[in-house]
């Protein structure tokens, strides 16, 4: 840069600007490296979007963040299966669990747990008023099997039951839907898209240990922060992000800060510029941004 401030030359020039260019690249790839330092950060991710209050227009908003995040794994070519689902009354989703298979899956995916706000027209609505509904994702790291989570099948409730919703010629005819309740925790999961009771078994297992997984490590987190005297608080208050498709087109991420006017992209799975601004805020022990007083109206 000096010699060229000195004297302009072409050839140094398109040197100093590949140069420049290629530590750009370095950097960016070091830096996101360092957003995934966590212990299961590496690991593929169990996501469970929940519907909130509100009816059809709740189970509507879930399914649409369930497209968001297949669109979103399609992008980054992680593979997808949905492991539970319960349908709405007249449209939608109750719930959903998928597992989303691939390197650092839970390491991005990790930034969307919490609640997610919807406002618009609704669409159920005759009178096309502004509605304002809520959903919750949660995500977990897939346990695998060098993971030591010990299973006391005492002490785990075991219930079989038809599963519900559309199937084929065996849905709905035989018990091959799985709920598992552990007794000590009150944890209950269940399985009910796969044809044989022993796979909705096996698959509700893996959901069983990374729930007990993640319990462990939120009991060590709250010592963490016991210790630390920090005071955080949790509930369906505390939602993440909005996404307001009227009377404005705006999704703002709560915690950084984060925004764009480009709804359509975001629900059709863009979101690493909110994931990202997320994983840079917890890596460097940033604090909420907030600020939604349109959203916080609505």
């Amino acid at each position: 840069m000096e010699l060229l401030a000195e004297t302009p030359d072409a050839d140094l020039q398109s040197e100093v600007d590949g140069r420049s260019a290629s530590l750009e690249r370095d950097f960016a790839r070091e830096r996101t490296t360092l957003l995934f330092s966590g212990e299961h950060d590496d690991r593929s991710a169990i996501l469970t979007i929940s519907a909130g209050a509100g009816g059809t227009e709740a189970t509507d908003w879930a399914d649409m963040l369930l497209r968001m995040y297949l669109r979103w794994a399609e992008r980054h070519r992680y593979a997808t299966e949905i492991i539970d689902q319960q349908e709405g009354e007249q449209a939608g989703l109750k719930s959903v669990t998928v597992e989303v298979g691939g390197r650092r899956a839970y390491g991005w995916l990790r930034a969307e747990r919490g609640v997610h706000r919807l406002v618009r027209i609704s669409p159920f609505d005759s009178q096309k008023r502004r509605q304002t509904t809520f959903a919750l994702v949660e995500i977990l790291p897939e346990v695998d099997d060098d993971i030591e989570i010990e299973l006391d099948w005492d002490q785990i409730r075991v219930d079989t039951y038809r599963s519900q919703g559309a199937g084929g010629q065996h849905v709905n005819k035989t018990d091959s839907a799985v709920r598992l309740t552990h007794l000590p925790t009150g944890i209950v999961v269940q399985s009910q898209n796969e044809r044989s009771q022993t796979q909705n078994k096996e698959n509700a297992t893996k959901v069983l240990k990374a729930r007990l997984l993640e319990r462990a490590l939120e009991e060590k987190e709250a010592e963490l922060r016991a210790l630390k005297g920090e005071h955080v608080e949790a509930g369906w208050g505390n939602q993440i992000r909005s996404y307001v498709l009227h009377p404005y087109q705006m999704v703002k991420d709560l915690r950084t800060g984060h925004e764009t006017g480009n709804t359509t992209a975001v629900l059709d799975g863009d979101l690493d510029a909110f994931m990202q601004a997320e994983l840079e805020r917890l890596a460097t022990g940033g604090e909420w941004r907030g600020g939604d007083s349109e959203g916080d109206a609505a």
